[in-house]
């Protein structure tokens, strides 16, 4: 979601879920959110929480907000460093949001993780280095959605046109670079580049997992990122078409002037924060609120995060994707998040209770 595809993309429940909507779902028209206002001590954990450096986070974009009642916080923000958690009960509120189920105000929820990959890479073509990676090419700005994955690949219509950023050595690495939406690529000289999402072809994004298992090639339980890099490795040509099954083709921009030290550029073009960013779905959750998650699986998770990414996978009010943090390691950590759990969005407090009519519908 990185300006992922959106940083984001990069959901693994994009990659490994499977779809079970009908088409006559598909036709129903979405019940509008509910909201539902609790109390910090309905929080599981939060005194326990770090609030100081999710404090560190929520500044990260906090004066990039344009609303009044946010602008309002952010200068307040600045002043309570020293007192984080007082300063979120004394200004928000915690909302639960939910999409239209009354029934279940409590979920569920769904709990991915994403990270910044590091490929291995060159600035030239070589006989090793042959996958580019390409900058957008302003047809495909104007005319969406414009070729597909398999056009792209299979034509020259971005042959000699100097749209490489850089040239990798592995296409499968490539392809999840594209989930990922942003990401590292070192040179044989040393010298690391960070690319970001520049902008995609159009078309809807659609899962080689999901296909894997259709096939009946896994069942869904067997299906992880590194299943299907095996897979496709071991099978080059069916591992081809196997890619070309997702039409989708994110283009990528240089991000290089972004510090080392610090993550890659989410949604608000700044640096997502590892185990305090989120990617979450904008129709229901403000870009740059603090959201409370109660995550649960291997890696419990109860923590003040901040909502500073979108993915083109991430839908819904309760749907949150975790960046884990850069590298192979983290890499792995993530591939690990398909948790269940709940979020509560912290709002102003004017904004909570200006939600209250909702809740006496």
């Amino acid at each position: 979601m990185t300006a992922r595809f959106g940083a984001v993309l990069a959901a693994w429940v994009g990659v490994l879920s499977v779809d079970s909507a009908s088409a006559d779902d598909a036709e129903e028209l979405p019940a509008p959110p509910h909201h539902a206002i609790l109390d910090f001590d309905d929080l599981d954990g939060w005194t326990e929480d770090d609030h100081a450096a999710a404090l560190e986070t929520f500044l990260v974009t906090c004066g990039d907000l344009r609303d009044p009642d946010w602008r309002a916080l952010c200068g307040l923000a600045e002043d309570h460093r020293d007192d984080a958690r007082l300063f979120f009960e004394l200004f928000f509120r915690p909302v639960m949001v939910t999409d239209g189920a009354r029934d279940n105000p409590e979920g569920p929820a769904l709990f991915t993780g994403y990270f910044e990959p590091e490929l291995t890479g060159s600035p030239d073509e070589t006989e090793r280095f042959r996958y580019p990676l390409y900058q957008m090419p302003d047809e495909a700005r104007d005319a969406q959605p414009w070729l597909s994955r398999r056009d792209i690949l299979t034509t020259d219509a971005l042959a000699d046109r100097d749209l490489e950023i850089a040239w990798v050595d592995d296409p499968v690495e490539l392809f999840f670079l594209q989930i990922q939406g942003s990401g590292r690529i070192r040179f044989p000289d040393g010298r690391v580049i960070r690319v970001g999402y520049g902008g995609a072809n159009g078309h809807e994004y659609k899962s080689i997992g999901q296909e894997l298992v259709r096939r009946g090639t896994y069942e869904a339980h067997e299906v992880s990122a590194d299943t299907i890099k095996n897979w496709v490795r071991e099978n080059p040509e069916d591992g081809e078409e196997l890619l070309f099954h997702n039409p989708s083709y994110v283009f990528f921009r240089e991000v290089s002037e972004v510090p080392a030290d610090r993550g890659p550029l989410g949604a608000m073009n700044r640096s997502v924060t590892p185990m305090r960013t989120i990617a979450v779905d904008p129709e229901y959750t403000p870009l740059g609120a603090p959201v409370w998650i109660e995550k649960s699986g291997r890696t419990e998770l109860n923590r003040l995060m901040v909502a500073q990414d979108t993915g083109s996978a991430i839908k819904g009010a309760q749907r949150a994707d975790v960046f884990v943090g850069t590298g192979d390691e983290a890499g792995q950590e993530a591939g690990t998040f398909r948790d269940p759990g709940r979020m509560v969005v912290l709002l102003p407090i004017q904004r909570a209770y200006a939600l209250l009519p909702d809740l006496v519908q």
